[in-house]
């Protein structure tokens, strides 16, 4: 069966925690590419309350046979309690690219 890509967007509270997630998650092999876009402002509800929290965006590429592995990483590392971990399929893309996602995120080590 062919493996799906997907995007993956997880918000974080600084660039520090950023860099770090984007590093683990690439060196693992969880991820093929990891964007991270600063000065994002989220405005959420949480705790009884209205709340609004500067952060910064990872954009996540990875394939369906990674995202488990990804999203466990993610909830385990993350400095949140609940983080935001959110994975769309992606319909249509340069098949090279597509293809090196797939490639990048499908030799994860054994019991990881």
């Amino acid at each position: 069966m062919a493996s799906t890509q997907l995007v993956v967007l997880c918000t974080c509270p600084d660039e520090q925690t950023a860099r770090r997630l984007a590093g683990e998650v690439v060196e693992a092999g969880l991820a093929a590419c990891v964007n991270i876009i600063p000065g994002l402002t989220s405005v959420f509800f949480w705790e009884g309350q209205v709340q609004s929290d500067s952060e910064q965006l990872l954009v996540i590429k990875t394939s369906d046979v990674a995202y488990s592995q990804l999203e466990e990483h993610l909830a385990g590392s993350h400095p949140y309690d609940l983080p935001e971990v959110i994975a769309c399929p992606i319909e249509r893309g340069l098949a090279g690219f597509l293809d090196w996602i797939t490639e990048q995120t499908r030799h994860l080590p054994k019991g990881d």
